[in-house]
């Protein structure tokens, strides 16, 4: 497993290609068992908005949550597709599993 926190810097830009969403996807993705307050830390975010995060994932079935004793593991549903309509014809699957690779240190 390869999560990092995130480290803010003068150097960091203001805006990524990614969302918040996608970002708390992959945290998930690389740790389905992983706690909502490392995903926030993580991703650069209060734990109040990783929690409406997940919820928002959970309602549109993105995401599945199960108890397993006292915590929670997360399933990303892949095969569910892109909401906007110019990337509607991809699923979750196509932006997640590129990700999930470890970089190679070639150079």
């Amino acid at each position: 497993m390869f999560l990092m926190p995130l480290i803010y810097s003068e150097d960091r830009p203001d805006w990524t290609f990614l969302s918040n969403h996608a970002h708390v996807l992959i945290c998930i993705a690389q740790q389905p068992d992983v706690r909502l307050a490392e995903v926030a830390q993580l991703v650069g975010i209060g734990e109040r908005a990783v929690h409406r995060i997940v919820h928002e994932l959970s309602d549109s079935g993105y995401l599945s949550v199960t108890k397993e004793g006292r915590n929670n593991v997360y399933k990303i549903h892949l095969n569910k597709p892109l909401r906007h309509p110019l990337e509607s014809h991809h699923n979750i699957q196509e932006i997640i599993t590129p990700l999930l690779k470890k970089p190679s240190n070639k150079k």
